[in-house]
Formats: structure tokens, C-alpha cells, sequence
């Protein structure tokens, strides 16, 4: 069985130490690398080839967020998972722009960190409901404004839905999970999944973290609306 391969990005040697001693007690997993920060990571990815990176937000000489940018334009494939703690959520955020698979606080449990590793290796995003109804009612509006262009550009992308799917869009950004949306419109919750890949798959997004932000830009829900 292939090994999960996990690089972790910390200023702080202590928490790769934690991190470390976590992933390496997984037997599906094994952590490649450790870099001090987001420039050091960078340059890690392309030698050790991870899967996953656990990536700090703020860190010396290239903070997370312009690592992670940079690092998935030359490695698209890896996964990323920001770390960070609440009062960063704006960072958050702009990460997630980035093209992070999701997000953990540092002091998240054992069992949600491996937990996250596996469900972004898998290709599904790491973001529970609670925490998408924290983006929007929290971080989005510590954001500087969507550019005015942007409801714009998506409306073409949106205009393809049906209005199923988005009834669909707007219960997942307001951070329904799928068994919510199911009850809330009355339908099964593996109809729900299926409306929700398709949703992705016509607006060109990886996961349901960028469909949240996409919904966010292009208006179809506020903050505040969960």
C-alpha cells in the first residue's frame, strides 16, 4: 500500500515536532519533509513530491498564502491544508483562494488532522459546515470587497445551472451539509451529492471550499445568510 506522503511548513519546530510524531504513528502515512517556511517549502515540494502539505499561514521570508499559490501552480496535484487559528481567518480565506484543499486550527484533535490528511488525498475538501458558516460570517467580511467585475464573470458560469442545482449551491454556501440541504429541500442525500458534483464539475471547481467563495464573489449568498 502507498503511503500518504505529508510535508510539513512551520516556523515553529515545536508543532512540526507534534505534527510529525501524529503522521508518523499512521501506518497509511509518512511525512517527507519539514520546512520553516513558505519559500523553504516551496523547493521541498518539488525534491520530496508530497501529497499533502500542512501549511502554516504566517511564517517568515513567504507567508502560506503566497506559498501555497505557488507551490500548487507547479505542483497542482499536491493537496493543501491550511493551519491557523481563529483570529487569522482572513487568511484563511485568501488561502483558500489560493487553492487550498481546506483548513484546521493548530490545536485541532489527532483524529481530525489524519482525518483531514485522508479526506484531501482522496480529493474532497476538508471543511466542515461549521466552519463554512465561520467563513462567511466571519472572514468574508474581514475581506477587502469583491472586485465589481467578478458577480460578472460568474454569472455566465451560474446562468448553467438549473434551478435545482441552484438551490442547491446557495444551501451548501450558507454551509448546509449535504444531509441538511437534503432535509431543508426535500430530497435524498445522495441526490444531494449528485447536484453538488455536478455543480463543480459546470462551474469548474475542485471542491466545495472554492464553491463557497464563488458564491460569496458572485452574490448568490451573504454573509450571515446560514
Amino acid at each position: 500500500m502507498d503511503r500518504i506522503k505529508v510535508l510539513l511548513v512551520d516556523d515553529q519546530a515545536l508543532l512540526r515536532l507534534g505534527f510529525r510524531m501524529i503522521v508518523g504513528h499512521e501506518a497509511d502515512m509518512e511525512v517527507v519533509g519539514e520546512a520553516p517556511d513558505g519559500r523553504v517549502a516551496v523547493t521541498m515540494a518539488g525534491t520530496t513530491r508530497p501529497d499533502v502539505v500542512l501549511m502554516d499561514v504566517r511564517m517568515p521570508v513567504m507567508d502560506g498564502i503566497a506559498a501555497t499559490a505557488e507551490l500548487l501552480a507547479a505542483h497542482p496535484e499536491v493537496k493543501v491544508i491550511i493551519l491557523t487559528t481563529f483570529d487569522l481567518d482572513e487568511y484563511v480565506v485568501q488561502g483558500l483562494r489560493a487553492g487550498a484543499s481546506g483548513f484546521l486550527l493548530k490545536d485541532t484533535p489527532p483524529a481530525d488532522l489524519v482525518a483531514a490528511i485522508r479526506t484531501v488525498h482522496g480529493g474532497q475538501a476538508f471543511l466542515a459546515p461549521e466552519a463554512t458558516r465561520r467563513l462567511l460570517d466571519v472572514c468574508v467580511p474581514a475581506l477587502p470587497a469583491p472586485d465589481g467585475a467578478q458577480p460578472d464573470a460568474h454569472a455566465a458560469a451560474l446562468a448553467t445551472l438549473t434551478d435545482r442545482e441552484n438551490a442547491v449551491l446557495a444551501e451548501l454556501a450558507a454551509g448546509l451539509s449535504n444531509r441538511e440541504i437534503g432535509a431543508k429541500l426535500y430530497i435524498a442525500e445522495g441526490t444531494v451529492k449528485i447536484h453538488v458534483g455536478r455543480i463543480l464539475a459546470k462551474l469548474g471547481l475542485r471542491d466545495r471550499v472554492q464553491a463557497v467563495i464563488l458564491a460569496y464573489e458572485a452574490g448568490v449568498v451573504r454573509p450571515g445568510a446560514a
